[in-house]
């Protein structure tokens, strides 16, 4: 039976892999079955690859399989967003099914079926064949178990067999692909030098620098011809996916004073009970959210409500209020000797240096703030004052702490305290001079809490009054105009924009598990301006309104109109401050002088072509490929950069050192090529696929 499992876990499972190891996950949505598609024909079409129609139920299988494995191996269930990384596994696992399978087709890769023979049986054991058939006792591979197995295998395994000799074809034919792949790269000598001369060699530079805000927007008028001549120009950045943009708006559900009112009364009543409770495990299982624990707890580890109250035996304390919920605690027990705790609050003073001068001086100074408190001035005050560490900003106060957790003097000082006051000496420590108050002397008691908590939920009558108000917009709104007017009547409601959502997002904006929504978007009958019904997203209502709709292709000017306008400005004031350098003359001191105040100088050593990046300015390519194009003295005329114009004035330049074997720098180069030439030949035959993607009318 072992066996059978160990083959039933490795069918088909080789092409799940392959995509995992691609590493092409989207985030997708919720899976939500046929039943749920939208109208049409092709109503049963989840999507196209390579001219092959994909059918609902063949995405399916592939989906449930995957889920099915996913959670046999964590052991629960797959939430949402792991059940979105499933779905596009199983879509991808799909295109590599449909596209790579063609090419493999085509390039006449293959498995003979006395291939798949030697790999099962043969001289080279697949490593899944071998993983499945290994002898337990002797961690070695039995050949005869995998003909026994074949022999007396039950007709009712056959199906699952056949699945995992296709698996480990699949596997050897995507080897024999990569393979391919990876032989394919090659690295000349040339190649290398320059590869590693561009690591190696250094520079040294002076660079003038005019960053485009020195200008003020303002100063610079933009055009709609110079948007559109410079997007013409850059047409290829501004390709983009599918989207859709929103402005939404959101109801909380939230208890109000009437349920906290219900509740308050509710944990009154459960009070007074659980005084009375003779079995406390068994009530705080019964009445709170969280099971009971039982766990003997110091001081420092109470609830944070209990720890400035004198606790008694048998007393419960409570109910307290905290961030949407109730809470009781009873002190079910209580004993001594376990391990010590005390509070303290501390005022550290710091030498500015390790010389006996900075230290007296750090003694010095903090024997006068010690005098000052004995003479009555505020402890916390004076550590917000003078305190040097973390602590001071909350009044020098550590809390409570253990034996062992603080460094050995400053425990000796505190644990040898009889009772809670300022210390009467400073203490020292490897960190400088403490003023220390004990505000809880030593203790070794603990106690055992019963803590009842409980969530304040909503009442449906709150619920209800909460969706009234969503449904109310979502009804009375029959446009933009409509929508925007409303919420600006209601000044409850903040309405929030999310622009360019992708059709397998299940993210919007703010808004998580928002699959539903976004679905809504991308339906064939919502039009730009429609309103949404009112969906219940996480604890709240939302209500949306479609305001754009992006198809695949290139971006419209007026949808991507201020980030062009950005672009251009620069442009445009790269014009402006390089006509002004240009009537500079000298080196580049001499031109930042005569350029005024906004000009900055920088030097910068060990600049390396590899890198692109300048110290102190950041990352601009350009000037870096220009620099190592000069001959020291020389330098550069002013350029556009990212960030600002750059003059370029080259001091040196430290070659890289001589190397007679480059075998190692090519073999470098190699492995960073090949490791990417798999997945980048996927998405090269992903992209020549033609996919039609509708799995947005499922799920």
């Amino acid at each position: 039976m072992a066996l059978i499992n160990k083959i039933r876990e490795k069918s088909g499972w080789a092409v799940g892999a392959i995509a995992i190891g691609l590493g092409i996950f989207v985030v997708g949505g919720d899976l939500l079955g046929p039943n749920s598609r939208l109208l049409g024909n092709d109503a049963n079409e989840i999507g196209e690859i390579a001219g092959e129609t994909i059918e609902y139920q063949e995405f399916d299988e592939v989906f449930q399989q995957m889920k099915t494995n996913y959670e046999n191996q964590t052991g629960r269930s797959a939430n949402e967003g792991e059940l979105a990384m499933l779905r596009e596994q199983a879509w991808n696992q799909l295109i590599f099914k449909i596209a790579l399978e063609k090419e493999y087709e085509r390039l006449g890769i293959e498995v003979s079926e006395e291939e798949l023979f030697d790999m099962v049986q043969g001289n080279n054991i697949h490593p899944a064949v071998r993983q499945a058939f290994t002898n337990p006792q002797t961690g070695e591979f039995d050949r005869a178990q995998v003909v026994q197995y074949l022999q007396n295998m039950a007709p009712a395994d056959r199906p699952m067999w056949t699945n995992f000799e296709q698996g480990v074809a699949s596997d050897r034919v995507r080897t024999k692909y990569s393979n391919l792949l990876n032989k394919s790269v090659y690295v000349t000598t040339a190649e290398a030098k320059n590869f590693f001369n561009a690591q190696n060699a250094t520079a040294s530079v002076k660079v003038l620098y005019v960053p485009y805000f020195t200008i003020s927007d303002s100063a610079v008028n933009v055009t709609d011809a110079q948007l559109k001549d410079f997007y013409e120009r850059n047409k290829e950045l501004y390709k983009v996916e599918e989207g859709r943009s929103i402005e939404y708006v959101t109801v909380p559900v939230t208890a109000s004073q009437e349920d906290n009112k219900t509740y308050e009364e509710e944990m009154a009543s459960v009070a007074k009970q659980f005084a009375a409770a003779s079995n406390d495990s068994a009530f705080v299982n019964a009445n709170s959210d969280r099971p009971y624990n039982g766990a003997y707890l110091t001081p420092g580890e109470l609830p944070e409500q209990l720890r400035t109250v004198t606790l008694e035996e048998g007393k419960v304390y409570g109910p307290f209020t905290a961030e949407n919920s109730y809470s009781l605690y009873k002190v079910v027990d209580v004993k001594d000797g376990g391990k010590s705790a005390a509070k303290a609050s501390h005022i550290l003073i710091k030498p500015e240096s390790d010389t006996p001068e900075a230290k007296a001086a750090a003694k010095a100074k903090a024997t006068d703030v010690l005098n000052q408190i004995k003479k009555g001035a505020d402890f916390a005050q004076m550590a917000a004052q003078y305190g040097s560490d973390g602590t001071a900003s909350v009044g020098g106060d550590l809390g409570w702490f253990q034996t062992g957790q603080m460094v050995a003097p400053f425990e000796k000082a505190v644990f040898g305290a009889s009772s809670a006051g300022l210390l009467p000496e400073l203490v020292e420590t490897e960190y400088g001079y403490h003023i220390v108050k004990v505000t809880q002397p030593k203790t070794s008691r603990s106690y055992k809490i019963a803590a009842i908590e409980r969530a304040m939920e909503p009442s449906e009558s709150t619920r209800d009054a909460a969706y009234a108000v969503a449904d109310e917009l979502s009804g009375t709104s029959g446009s933009l105009e409509e929508f925007r007017a409303n919420v600006a009547q209601n000044k409850a409601l903040v309405k929030q924009d999310v622009k360019e959502i992708g059709k397998n997002n299940i993210v919007a904006g703010g808004l998580n598990n928002a699959r539903e929504l976004v679905r809504w978007t991308y339906a064939k009958d919502t039009k730009v301006g429609d309103v949404s019904p009112v969906f219940e997203i996480e604890d709240q209502f939302v209500v949306a309104v479609l305001t754009g709709k992006r198809e695949k292709g290139y971006a419209k000017v007026e949808d991507i109109k201020d980030e062009l306008t950005a672009a251009v400005r620069n442009e445009l004031k790269a014009k402006q401050i390089i006509e002004k350098i240009q009537k500079t003359k000298g080196n580049v001191d001499q031109m930042a002088a005569a350029y005024g105040p906004d000009a900055m100088l920088r030097t910068a050593d060990d600049v390396t072509f590899a890198s692109g990046t300048i110290p102190g300015i950041g990352l601009e390519p350009v000037a870096v490929g220009k620099t190592f194009g000069l001959k020291p003295g020389g330098r550069t005329a002013p350029f556009e950069g990212n960030g600002g114009v750059i003059v370029v004035e080259l001091v040196n330049i430290t070659k890289a050192p001589e190397v007679q074997d480059l075998s190692g720098v090519k073999q470098q180069l190699v492995n960073m090529r090949s490791a990417n030439t798999e997945s980048q030949a996927f998405e090269a035959i992903k992209e020549k696929a033609n996919i039609t993607d509708n799995r947005v009318r499922f799920f």
